[in-house]
């Protein structure tokens, strides 16, 4: 018996734990903090994901999103899209197949100088299988997913 494409994700998504999210807000939160509080920055700069402080903050989309320094804040202040996670910050693997899943700062990959983030380290390693192509995707799911 051969699976569908479409199939074959949901097994992998079912087994690896991943759910899906009901998503409708532009940018993934938990308890209000961007990226599980991660500074978006860091990544570019530092090359790893960095807790950001209470003490460093910038509203943004409907997010409240942390900082590791006030600098990194007002990088971000400056010019948002350049740091803040495609698609929302929500799982690109899930975005390029159609459904939204939570991250993991830990899952991300800067690809074309942007950050994308994942649901965990696996499904990273299956979204990094077809990167451009996964892109693709996502950028013609991006925001339709959300609805």
């Amino acid at each position: 018996m051969q699976l569908s494409r479409r199939a074959a994700i949901a097994l992998i998504a079912a087994f690896s734990g991943a759910p899906a999210v009901a998503a409708s807000d532009p940018v993934f939160t938990r308890w209000g903090n961007a990226i599980r509080g991660y500074d978006p920055v860091a990544y570019f700069s530092q090359g790893e994901p960095v807790k950001g402080s209470s003490d460093f903050e910038a509203e943004w989309n409907g997010a409240t999103w942390r900082f590791a320094t006030l600098e990194n804040r007002d990088l971000f202040v400056a010019d948002p899209e350049a740091y803040a996670p495609q698609y929302g910050g929500y799982c690109a693997f899930a975005v390029a197949n159609g459904y939204t899943a939570s991250t993991e700062p830990e899952a991300w990959t800067i690809h074309g100088g942007k950050l994308y983030l994942n649901y965990s380290l696996d499904v990273r390693s299956m979204w990094e299988l077809d990167i451009f192509g996964n892109i693709e995707k996502g950028d013609a799911n991006w925001p339709g997913v959300l609805n």
